[in-house]
């Protein structure tokens, strides 16, 4: 038997498990999350039972789950509106951050005069300019969407302007030794190299923008029908009704966590391809 007749079966099994091993992380990349939330929501269960708290502290798994149901409609009528002003408050902040970072990238001049005031906007509290804006923007739901905007702006201009700015220099030498204008290297070099740092961005503006709706909602104290589900949360506190409290929170916790998915999954569609985080995970 030659040596690598002998290695073969040493190479093959180590094949086998190494298989086995990317089989049991993808299965438990799902199921041990279900199996520790599943395990949370029965010792919440019975923690109540235990210790017989009443229902206005802190309701039952089961409890919460029917409130969600009997007030479905209310529940998810502001649902709806907290969705609209993080999603406008998301799209402005692509626009303008998008728009802002190339202005960066062709001029540093510009960059060094505007950066400053997005780091101001990015580091002063929106409980803090939330006042301003009462006094300054006489319609509500202006102003509700230009607090989510405030606050899902800076990450995605910050990472579009870095994406813009690292773009290999050796390769925008060989741009612009074959005659090619600022514009043309922008959208064929530095803009797709951009792209994953704006999708990470992206990534992390949608969460803010839902914070940033739902905070806004509580410091504006909106109620009515067409209010969101921050104003929920509080008229459920100022009943006792802690039901329809956790029903409220529970929405808000799944919208965001809805708005992660996909946008890892636009991230990883356009990604997929070509970028190496992407194919690694593939792999």
């Amino acid at each position: 038997m030659t040596a690598v007749e002998r290695r073969t079966p040493e190479i093959d099994q180590e094949e086998v498990r190494r298989a086995r091993r990317l089989q049991l992380e993808r299965i438990g990349r799902w199921v041990l999350p279900v199996a520790i939330m599943a395990l949370a929501i029965w010792l919440w269960d019975r923690i109540c039972v235990w210790n017989e708290i009443p229902q206005y502290i802190l309701p039952r798994p089961g409890v919460v789950v029917r409130t969600l149901y009997s007030d479905a409609g209310l529940l998810f009528g502001s649902l709806l509106v907290t969705l609209k002003i993080t999603l406008l408050g998301l799209l402005l902040a692509v626009i303008g951050g998008v728009g802002l970072s190339v202005l960066f990238a062709q001029s540093k001049w510009v960059e060094m005069s505007f950066f400053p005031f997005a780091v101001v906007l990015q580091v002063t509290p929106i409980v803090a300019i939330f006042p301003l804006i009462n006094i300054y923007v006489d319609n509500q739901t202006a102003r509700l969407l230009l607090c989510a905007w405030i606050v899902a702006f800076f990450p995605i201009l910050s990472n579009t302007t870095l994406g813009l700015n690292s773009v290999d220099r050796n390769l925008r030498d060989l741009f612009r030794l074959n005659g090619a204008t600022r514009w043309q290297e922008l959208w064929h070099l530095r803009l797709p190299a951009a792209m994953p740092y704006f999708l990470g961005g992206l990534k992390i503006a949608g969460g803010l923008s839902l914070i940033g709706a739902v905070v806004a909602e509580f410091v504006a104290g909106a109620s009515g029908q067409s209010s969101g589900l921050a104003s929920r949360i509080i008229e459920a506190g100022y009943r006792l009704n802690a039901p329809r409290l956790f029903a409220a929170l529970i929405l808000i916790s799944l919208t965001g966590i809805v708005i992660f998915l996909l946008l890892s999954l636009l991230s990883h569609l356009l990604l997929r391809r070509w970028h190496e985080s992407a194919l690694e995970r593939e792999g």
